[in-house]
């Protein structure tokens, strides 16, 4: 009796702290919170839009609790070493750079976002899924042995229908980003289960093709036109939120639930936003090339001091702002201007060359994120 009582009277008392939430004192650590993080990925990554808004998400959810978030995705990459033959030069691979970056960066936490460019829009093959595989798996050997945990994205979807006429079918002689293969995205879905099954300690796994392909799926009842890719490849800017709001609501981060469109619209009116997408991008490029990379040439700089005491700076007004009310952050930017970026947004892929022909140097992030060609 007196055991079935302890066990009641236990129960009892994680009922009242349930019941009384936050306000009971009990400190819930945010994920991400007081480590460095450090984004790797290809072209979606260098873009940079999801990783922008993840961390104002942080900041959103917990603006008295710091974040040190570094990204440095690389158009072109892989995990797997593969190139499809009509690509201008060798794909780079993450593993060419991961150890240095490891070694400069210190991270504590490491994303990795791979397998758009590792199928190499090619069909399905066996081969290639293996080194897919074979590269998630030393990627993750080498950032544990570097003493970081590892959360693995799978690859957002390829969106045959806004390229319809570069797509080709099974059985054509070769394959390549410029004329990939019409089901490419069952590609990714292999990739993506296989990401998601694994069950490896230390490491995470958080879907971003099966939701987005729903997502565009579930809007296209409605609108026949609509799409996250307008090149099938690099997600929108509405694109990249839809992703953050995944690897936010996968750790347990309270989003917001509005419409993705009009939620676009309010995060680019808000000055927070603003700085934290700013604080991203010169970060990013700063270390990016101080890392380095090879990508049809070598890249390297000799310090990251500029960029961090520029960033430092950026980190200043931004933890500033996030200390004032909402109301008095700064005037908002009018929506009927903030409606025509939106359409400007939606749009922009269109006009720009990711994969390719955007020079490293200049990433087209900062496009893709203001609208502006």
């Amino acid at each position: 009796m007196k055991r079935i009582m302890a066990i009641c009277g236990w129960i009892g008392v994680i009922l009242a702290l349930d019941c009384a939430g936050p306000s009971a004192g009990i400190k819930i650590s945010p994920p991400l919170s007081g480590k460095r993080v450090l984004f790797l990925g290809d072209s979606i990554t260098q873009n940079g839009g999801y990783v922008s808004c993840i961390e104002y998400g942080l900041c959103k959810a917990y603006p008295d609790r710091p974040f040190d978030i570094i990204g440095i995705g690389l158009s072109s990459e892989t995990v797997s070493g593969l190139s499809e033959k009509t690509h201008p030069y060798p794909r780079p691979c993450v593993h060419e750079r991961l150890m240095r970056a490891l070694k400069m960066v210190k991270p504590k936490t490491v994303v990795a976002c791979y397998g758009m460019n590792d199928g190499i829009y090619h069909p399905p093959s066996a081969d290639r899924l293996k080194a897919f595989q074979d590269g998630v798996l030393r990627l993750i050997r080498e950032v544990q042995a570097a003493g970081a945990d590892v959360i693995l994205l799978t690859p957002p979807p390829f969106d045959p229908v806004p390229i319809s006429g570069k797509l080709l079918k099974d059985g054509a002689d070769d394959y390549g980003y410029d004329h990939p293969y019409d089901r490419y995205n069952e590609v990714l879905e292999a990739y993506g289960r296989w990401i998601m099954d694994l069950r490896l300690p230390g490491v995470r796994s958080v879907d971003l093709n099966g939701p987005m392909t729903r997502y565009v799926e579930s809007r296209r009842r409605e609108d026949t036109t609509f799409c996250f890719s307008a090149d099938g490849v690099h997600p929108s800017p509405v694109g990249h939120l839809f992703m953050a709001r995944q690897f936010l609501e996968a750790l347990g981060v309270p989003v917001q639930t509005n419409d993705l469109d009009h939620e676009w619209i309010r995060m680019l009116s808000d000055p927070l936003f603003t700085l934290v997408d700013k604080h991203r991008k010169v970060r990013s490029s700063g270390w990016l090339d101080y890392v380095g990379y090879t990508r049809g040439e070598t890249v390297k700089t000799k310090s990251i001091l500029e960029t961090e005491r520029e960033t430092a700076r950026i980190r200043q007004e931004i933890d500033q702002m996030r200390k004032q009310p909402v109301g008095i952050r700064g005037p908002k930017k009018q929506m009927p201007v903030l409606e025509k970026r939106l359409s400007l947004d939606r749009t922009a892929s269109e006009r720009l060359q990711y994969d390719r022909n955007v020079p490293v140097s200049v990433p087209p992030v900062a496009c893709c994120l203001s609208g502006i060609p």
